[in-house]
């Protein structure tokens, strides 16, 4: 593949959405003499939040570990953060973007990782309200919840771009053959009203879609692994199945069926 090929489609200063992409909730403070860009402010003030912090206890797959070597929520965001840079830097995209979207994407995580999840909907639909999902969540922590301050020692939520916010509220969804990309409009995040709805804005936000799965795919097997619940040869007959029933057949119950 040649490097550079969405170089075109990068959000920078010379994408005709720029402003749209770096829109805030309301004006951001500056310092004087700033280095930083808008996606690199971004970065440190999800860097900075409490949110972020509560990552290093939170559970990627399994839960109530005494092992040091099994991924942690925070470990999984360093993974997406680095698989979407490097991807995006091949493409020729904005890193500072992915990297920002990817160190927030998981804020609002459940405890206890999807199991999690499933337990906080299980008490929502109870009180008659809808589903949880992290992605939602994180954009609330982001928006509602999270305070940082500002130059004059003033609290304010951590006001992010909206290409940032966006790529956090849309990272989830399937991938099929038709791949993604990303759709056309500037919407308002609140149309948002269930996980995966709609792709992300950005290019970049869809590299962080694609680096989420790729992070998550082998590290949770090689934590399987470390904790003897399947063997490298479970790993290998899995790879037979695929091959014979093909992507589009594989399912829970023929693998089950096959072992």
């Amino acid at each position: 593949m040649e490097r550079n090929i969405f170089k075109d489609y990068a959000s920078n200063e010379n994408n005709a959405d720029w402003e749209r992409h770096i829109e805030r909730q309301a004006p951001l403070y500056k310092r004087k003499d700033d280095i930083r860009s808008e996606y690199e402010r971004d970065y440190t003030r999800i860097l900075h939040s409490l949110a972020y912090r509560r990552l290093k206890h939170k559970t990627q797959v399994f839960f109530n570990i005494d092992n040091d070597h099994i991924c942690t929520r925070m470990e999984h965001v360093q993974h997406v953060e680095s698989v979407s840079c490097t991807i995006s830097k091949f493409l020729g995209l904005n890193t500072d973007l992915t990297r920002a979207i990817a160190m927030g994407h998981d804020l609002g995580h459940a405890p206890f990782g999807h199991e999690g999840e499933v337990e906080l909907t299980n008490i929502r639909n109870e009180l008659g309200l809808d589903a949880f999902w992290h992605e939602r969540n994180s954009l609330r922590m982001i928006d509602k919840i999270e305070l940082l301050q500002d130059n004059n020692k003033n609290y304010q939520n951590l006001n992010l771009t909206y290409a940032v916010r966006d790529g956090i509220i849309s990272h989830c969804g399937e991938v099929d053959e038709n791949g993604i990309k990303p759709r056309k409009e500037k919407i308002d995040l609140d149309t948002f009203k269930i996980s995966g709805q709609y792709q992300a804005y950005t290019w970049e936000g869809c590299v962080v879609k694609i680096a989420d799965k790729i992070a998550y795919l082998g590290r949770d097997i090689e934590d399987a692994i470390r904790m003897e619940f399947i063997e490298d040869s479970d790993i290998k007959k899995l790879m037979e199945i695929s091959r014979t029933y093909g992507v589009k057949t594989i399912n829970t119950t023929v693998i089950i069926h096959n072992f």
